[in-house]
């Protein structure tokens, strides 16, 4: 009898993220398979429901647009501090990855996306907000049925 994947059931996939431009953003292909309860939002939503209904050895191809993959880019994410709000053992670099603090006290991460003797400008966004994206999946195996 052939299990299908369900939610509730802990999968283990292979998988390779592309974006449009067909580079790649990341691969499990060279770790092992990364498991996961089906249905319990511990992947993006598109991954998730691409998932349900595949066998084990089952492969395919999954198109996530970026509402069911990171969300859409919110442009009130990014920020420009003046450089003096910085600490001044921190010289920001563009492509650099720091913490910023929310005013409810939560550590957010942010990438620095400009930086100048006066100010900095932080994105906070996730690296693949607003971006389609795209997954060669393999269902390795339906490690628990539920």
């Amino acid at each position: 009898m052939s299990t299908t994947a369900k939610p509730g059931d802990t999968v283990a996939v292979h998988y390779t993220g592309k974006l449009d431009d067909g580079s790649v953003f990341d691969s499990s292909r060279d770790r092992e398979p990364i498991q996961f309860v089906l249905g319990q939002r511990r992947v993006i939503a598109g991954f998730d429901k691409a998932i349900a209904g595949m066998s084990p050895g089952e492969t395919k191809t999954a198109n996530v647009p970026a509402e069911d993959a990171y969300g859409p880019h919110q442009p009130e994410l990014v920020v420009e501090f003046t450089r003096d709000r910085i600490p001044p053992e921190i010289e920001p670099e563009v492509g650099q990855e720091l913490q910023v603090q929310t005013t409810a006290g939560k550590a957010l991460p942010a990438v620095v996306i400009d930086a100048s003797d006066t100010a900095v400008t932080l994105d906070a966004n996730h690296p693949l907000a607003g971006k389609d994206l795209t997954f060669e999946i393999e269902l390795v195996d339906v490690v628990e049925a539920r």
